[in-house]
């Protein structure tokens, strides 16, 4: 039988990420601090921290694509998405770590495979969706946008809703599958380069300049 917790995760997790959107959009300002309501380490905290980092860094990408910005607030945004990058990175990984706890226990059947995708990075597929979603559908109901324009919005938000329950559907199917042992996770850190003081040469070779 499997866990509770992951019956219908996939409705569970978008409705938790439309909440965080509509959270967002309150204030609709980058500047706004987290404000994370549930429990910490809980899969609900993880959650809504793994869409609100995807929310805002949504709308980093919009700020720095103006053609009038200032070349310092350009430099100065892009560090600020490379932080996010990299919390993005951190939080899918914290999600996989839940899960691998969740399921270590599982005894694997004989002819158990695993996922080339994690759970974690399938869900950060379906929290993007969640955000393509919102604003493909705000697109449709702009009120200075043309008619064509709106049922352009519409016919796209259409294959985004299905692509959504495809994706839902699968990330229920694979957690079905962890749970009953037919699968196993395997799961590979990102061990990203760019951000590590040791690995990137620009970066170590400029401590090794200025030691202090």
């Amino acid at each position: 039988m499997k866990p509770k917790p992951f019956l219908r995760f996939s409705s569970k997790a978008i409705a938790l990420f439309e909440k965080v959107v509509a959270h967002y959009h309150l204030l609709d300002t980058v500047e706004q601090p987290l404000n994370n309501p549930y429990k910490p380490n809980s899969i609900e905290a993880l959650l809504y921290e793994k869409n609100w980092i995807d929310t805002i860094q949504w709308h980093y990408e919009d700020l720095i694509r103006d053609p009038n910005i200032e070349p310092l607030d350009a430099l100065q945004l892009k560090r600020k998405i490379d932080t996010s990058n990299q919390a993005r990175t951190d939080i899918v990984e914290a999600l996989d770590d839940y899960f691998l706890a969740q399921f270590s226990s599982i005894p694997k059947q004989k002819m158990a495979t695993h996922n080339t995708e994690s759970p974690a990075w399938a869900i950060d597929r379906l929290s993007i969706l969640v955000l393509k979603i919102y604003h493909m559908q705000q697109e449709m109901i702009r009120p200075i946008a043309s008619k064509a324009h709106k049922e352009a919005c519409a016919a796209k938000n259409e294959i985004l809703l299905a692509q959504q329950k495809d994706l839902g559907q699968a990330i229920d199917q694979l957690l079905d599958d962890l749970a009953t042992g037919k699968k196993y996770m395997k799961v590979y850190k990102q061990m990203k380069m760019y951000n590590d003081e040791t690995l990137n040469p620009v970066l170590y070779q400029q401590q090794k300049r200025d030691p202090s």
